[in-house]
């Protein structure tokens, strides 16, 4: 199945809005939300990193959840594995964020309808950093 059409991904990517939350992004360069992190930012995103260290990332002060960003956010980006993963959709649809991506890999069909069900748009199973070049 595919969780996002091409004009949802487009919508997120171009329309929905220029903070965005990558929640498992740290320091560390070798991890997979890093890279991703520094595409986005080099595609005019701001790039908030959520984890439970809440370390500046890319010059972007850190939080510890989503919750405890002080400001809004636009789409929340989903690095951690799929057990994980819908809380933190529930956690994107409470702060009012517009849109949840899930990372390659990363699928809960429970939290697909929730989240979509919210009102927001959603994407799951793909990566933007793939998506934003084949705009």
């Amino acid at each position: 199945m595919t969780y996002g059409d091409e004009a949802t991904v487009r919508r997120i990517l171009q329309e929905s809005g220029d903070t965005w939350a990558v929640v498992g992004l740290s320091t560390n360069t070798r991890r997979a939300a890093y890279g991703v992190a520094r595409v986005l930012q080099r595609a005019g995103k701001r790039v908030v990193p959520v984890h439970p260290k809440a370390e500046t990332v890319l010059g972007e002060q850190g939080y510890a959840t989503l919750a405890d960003i002080p400001f809004p956010v636009d789409v929340v980006d989903v690095f951690v594995n799929s057990g994980l993963a819908g809380e933190v959709a529930d956690q994107a649809v409470a702060v009012g964020a517009r849109a949840v991506w899930f990372q390659l890999d990363v699928v809960d069909e429970a939290a697909w309808e929730r989240t979509r069900a919210a009102g927001l748009d959603m994407v799951m199973d793909k990566c933007p950093a793939i998506e934003l070049p084949l705009l």
